[in-house]
Formats: C-alpha cells, sequence, structure tokens
C-alpha cells in the first residue's frame, strides 16, 4: 500500500447512524457517553467517534476515528454485535482505541499502531509540520537530496510525515528500543515507505557516528521523552499501563533527553541546518533560553498549541559555528 493524503469530512453521519441503526446504536452511544473518559491529547476521540470506529472494527474494518467518519455503518450480525460489546468494553476498561483497531491517523497518513510504541498524537503534528515545512524550504534550493535525522522515532511517524511530504529525501530515524524499531519497519512497509525511510536501533544519535551524518544533516527531528519520572505515577492508566515507559520517562525533571538534543545535535547538523524537537507543557521557555545560550543555534522558535502554550520548538544552527568536541 502506497502512503496517501486522506481527506477527512468532519463528523459526517452520525445523525444518520443513529437514525438508521435505531436501538442498538443508541444504547451503546449512551453506555459510551456516561463512562467513557477520553485523553485531551487525543482530541479525535468522543463516544460517538469511538462507537463508530469500534462499529466498523467489528465489521472487519481496522480504521482510526478520523476516518471512519468517512465510512457508512450496517446493521450487525449478531456476532458482530458481541464483537463490538467486547470492544466497548476493553475501551472502557483503559485499552487504547488505538490498541484495539492497530490504526492511528497522523498527518494524513493512516498509520499502524501497538503496544511496542507510542500512540502518535495530535500535538506531535505541530512538530511534524515544522519539520516538513523546513525541509520543503530546503529542498527548494538544492540540487542534491536532501538529508535527514528523526530521533527517538517511535512508531517512526514523524520520519513517515518527512518521507511522505518530500518523496526526495534521504530519511533516516534510530530509536533505542529495538521492538519499536522493528514496529516502524512494519509500519513503514504498511505506508509504503519502506524504500524511503531507513531505521536504526540506538541511543540518541548513537547509530549516525559516521561521516555521512557528522555536519552533514539538514533536518534534524526528535519527539523524546519528556515527562519527569515523578508523574508517572500521576498520569492516566491508558497511557502508563499499556504505552512504552521508555517513550515518556524523561529522567528526574524531565528533560535529561532535552539537554542532550541541544548539546548534541549541532555536531550532525550543517550550517544553517535545522532542528525540531516536542517537549512538554512548561518546558519551553527555559528550553529556548538554554538553546540561545549554547550559542549554536539562530531563529529560535516557539511553537505554540491551540492553547498557546509551547509545544515544539525550532531553530537553525548559525551559518558560522565551531564543532563541538
Amino acid at each position: 500500500m502506497q502512503a496517501h493524503q486522506i481527506d477527512v469530512p468532519e463528523k459526517a453521519g452520525m445523525a444518520e447512524a443513529g437514525v438508521m441503526l435505531g436501538e442498538p446504536w443508541a444504547e451503546r452511544l449512551a453506555a459510551l457517553a456516561s463512562r467513557l473518559q477520553t485523553l485531551p491529547d487525543k482530541p479525535e476521540e468522543s463516544a460517538e467517534t469511538t462507537l463508530r470506529t469500534l462499529w466498523l472494527l467489528a465489521c472487519g474494518e481496522r480504521l482510526s476515528p478520523q476516518l471512519a467518519m468517512s465510512r457508512v455503518l450496517r446493521v450487525l450480525s449478531n456476532a458482530e454485535a458481541m464483537a463490538l460489546d467486547r470492544c466497548i468494553e476493553q475501551r472502557l476498561a483503559g485499552s487504547p482505541l488505538a490498541h484495539l483497531t492497530e490504526r492511528q491517523h497522523f498527518m494524513g497518513l493512516e498509520m499502524l499502531a501497538g503496544g511496542e510504541a507510542l500512540i502518535p498524537r495530535a500535538e506531535t503534528e505541530l512538530l511534524a509540520r515544522a519539520g516538513v515545512a523546513a525541509l520543503r524550504a530546503v529542498a527548494a534550493g538544492m540540487t542534491r537530496a536532501p538529508l535527514v535525522i528523526d530521533v527517538c522515532t517511535g512508531s517512526a511517524n514523524v520520519a513517515a510525515a518527512l518521507a511522505h511530504a518530500v518523496p526526495e529525501a534521504r530519511v533516516h530515524a534510530a530509536d533505542l528500543s529495538p521492538e519499536a524499531v522493528e514496529f516502524a519497519r512494519c509500519n513503514m512497509a504498511h505506508l509504503g515507505l519502506q524504500h524511503r525511510v531507513k531505521l536504526y536501533v540506538g541511543d540518541l544519535f548513537s547509530p549516525f557516528e559516521t561521516d555521512e551524518f557528522l555536519g552533514k544533516v539538514d533536518v534534524l527531528t526528535g519527539n523524546p521523552p519528556y515527562i519527569s519520572t515523578g508523574r508517572l505515577s500521576s498520569m492516566p492508566g491508558e497511557i502508563v499501563g499499556h504505552e512504552p515507559g521508555l517513550a515518556f520517562d524523561g529522567g528526574p525533571l524531565g528533560i535529561r533527553i532535552l539537554q542532550r538534543i541541544i548539546r548534541e545535535a549541532p555536531r550532525y547538523l550543517r550550517p544553517g541546518g535545522w532542528l525540531a524537537f516536542e517537549m512538554g507543557l512548561g518546558q519551553g521557555q527555559a528550553v529556548i533560553r538554554r538553546m540561545s545560550a549554547s550559542g549554536h543555534f539562530e531563529q529560535i522558535e516557539g511553537l505554540t498549541d491551540h492553547n498557546g502554550e509551547i509545544r515544539a520548538v525550532r531553530a537553525r544552527t548559525r551559518a558560522a559555528r565551531e564543532d563541538q568536541e
């Protein structure tokens, strides 16, 4: 299957589904509306979208909520109705919707989702859009293929978005978890990007300690762990009980990997190359100050979400910089 952009209508067909499917729909919708707890970082999920997605899953279609919105529902057989009820109970018990369907929508791509890697979030599209914009700008002025690194790649959702947006780019992605990297390989094959995204197992930049990358990378992205270890116990069970802790545990203060990226990235970026990475709530100003103080970056820009919170940063390495030891 080739990667392609999917246009998704806005909440189409909910009222029609209720009329056409009658009591079986209404009863299950009421149960979900009264018991379902959704997370703010998954705005695509509601009682209605969850029911539609699980209804289609019971019919044998594995789809994200966004893509499920474009499908017409049909009356279920008895066996399918029983399967739907099992899925609803699993969801209400805390199983992530994306783990039940094995699908998650990200940057217009219908990606695989599983317990091996963090489920791609809508908030990470802020990072992906910044990376795509930088990569397109770089590619427009080049006669060679731009070189890209994505670290802490997880399911390779950001790497996939970059490769999809700029097909000529040479995209390389790495993660510390062998399970995540193997899952990312499956994801790239699912999207038809297996020949355009090269994957590595290794700690942050360690796979890129070669002449191919040192001082030559045009765009470097990352979605590192940034939750402090002390906060993990208070996180929702839907996250800590089902997603890999390695993907969100950022150490005692939540900034251990962020600091490493700021310190180590300039060794790999060419002069004028772009760095973009995600961070947690409340970390933005400190990260920007640290980047400015390092002396390696210019055009440092905090990227804000719909609440005005800095959740990602984009910056360029200085055109004339001293190489770090």
